[in-house]
């Protein structure tokens, strides 16, 4: 009985208090995975006691006073889930956001897609952390950049710097990876962290090597596919742009962006990279959420990826002295978006159109925030705030609950 009040329960929270108990839309026919694959409710998350309308007032209360057009809060405690969307989708799209409403995930494309995709790599046996980058990828010249390691580049302390306006720079996309090839590094290998777009454009070209594909091809058939996630991918088809939430009126390409990656370099490069272009939503989140927290505690995995690899992954590395990077993902810090309850275990990522995930393994806590803040304008900057403030009010609840269970 206790097994069906759970299940029961868990099916109740997806609508309850959030306007959303219609069924999640699902653009893609792909085969959604199996119950039987799913991550199981913890027997100790207990539904029944956790008040989630603090989360909804504050989403509501956020997107009211202009933080963005409209977002949805998606978390999930063991394998229970809570959604609540609140606003609409664009100034001229009232329709409400909802657990299927997909978004530019901007930079969270580097953890979600990227860093997966160089996990698989590492379990693999086809790449090394603590290699030369230049062993993968031989046109990464320069000085000191045969010190350089992957290692390096997924903590971000490899010396590049951070940006360059490949789309105003370079006539196309060869010459633009070749600029960014052939950039010079600002210090030393290890010296300090400096969070670079570029090298997460290196590493893409490392994977794509690797394993002889586009970056997309790869994670549709190595991640997103088996993982079940069916509206997660870079390029959407126009068919499943009712379902977008726009972004901004981009100065450069003269017009709204919607369906398209917002990030120019990635645009450039043609809307295809480790570093900015995925599109998903809410649902297929949580989803990738909890294989990842599956595999940090040993339970899940439905991908050659190992348990001991994973946790490499989001342990904060300490290679630079006071930076918070973990491989890939980032661990809580001061006025983080972690807010200050996260435990130290925690890992996540943020992304520029207002989009950011947490994951606690001590609590089996996914908590994500998607919105399109920079809609119409990026110059739209309310929305820090309102990231801390969700995983702060998120673990508060979780740990009253447990109080209560005691």
């Amino acid at each position: 009985m206790r097994r069906l009040a759970l299940a029961l329960s868990a099916v109740l929270m997806l609508g309850a208090g959030s306007g959303l108990a219609q069924q999640p839309v699902r653009p893609s026919d792909r085969p959604s995975a199996s119950p039987s694959d799913r991550p199981s409710a913890s027997p100790s998350a207990r539904p029944s006691v956790l008040d989630w309308r603090p989360l909804a007032r504050l989403l509501d209360s956020a997107v009211a006073n202009g933080a963005a057009p409209g977002g949805v809060i998606a978390v999930s405690v063991g394998g229970v889930r809570y959604l609540h969307g609140a606003g609409r989708l664009g100034l001229e799209d009232s329709t409400r956001p909802g657990p299927g409403t997909m978004y530019d995930l901007a930079s969270l494309t580097k953890v979600i897609g990227l860093t997966t995709g160089i996990m698989l790599a590492v379990s693999e046996e086809r790449l090394a952390l603590d290699a030369p980058v230049q062993r993968y990828l031989p046109r990464f010249a320069g000085r000191f950049k045969e010190q350089v390691t992957v290692r390096h580049l997924l903590t971000h302390s490899s010396g590049l710097p951070d940006h360059r306006r490949l789309w105003v720079e370079t006539p196309d996309r060869g010459s633009a990876l070749a600029l960014v090839d052939s950039t010079p590094l600002d210090t030393v290998p290890g010296a300090r962290m400096v969070y670079s777009d570029l090298g997460a454009m290196v590493l893409t070209q490392v994977l794509e090597g690797i394993y002889g594909m586009r970056i997309d091809s790869l994670l549709e058939q190595r991640v997103f596919g088996p993982l079940g996630l069916q509206s997660t991918r870079y390029l959407p088809p126009r068919e499943w742009l009712p379902h977008i939430a726009p972004t901004e009126h981009d100065p450069w390409r003269g017009r709204m962006l919607h369906g398209e990656v917002h990030d120019e370099n990635a645009a450039w490069l043609g809307g295809v990279s480790g570093h900015a272009g995925l599109f998903s939503t809410a649902e297929d989140l949580l989803a990738f959420g909890e294989w990842a927290l599956g595999n940090v505690n040993g339970e899940c995995r439905r991908l050659p990826v190992l348990p001991s690899i994973v946790r490499e992954f989001v342990r904060r590395q300490d290679l630079v002295p006071g930076s918070s990077r973990a491989l890939g993902w980032d661990t809580p810090s001061p006025n983080s978006s972690a807010g200050t309850k996260l435990s130290p275990l925690s890992f996540g990522h943020t992304g520029f159109t207002g989009t950011s995930i947490w994951m606690d393994p001590t609590r089996r806590l996914v908590v994500l925030l998607l919105t399109n803040r920079v809609h119409p304008t990026r110059e739209n900057n309310r929305l820090g705030p309102l990231r801390r403030s969700v995983a702060d009010v998120v673990a508060g609840i979780v740990d009253v609950s447990n109080l209560v269970d005691m």
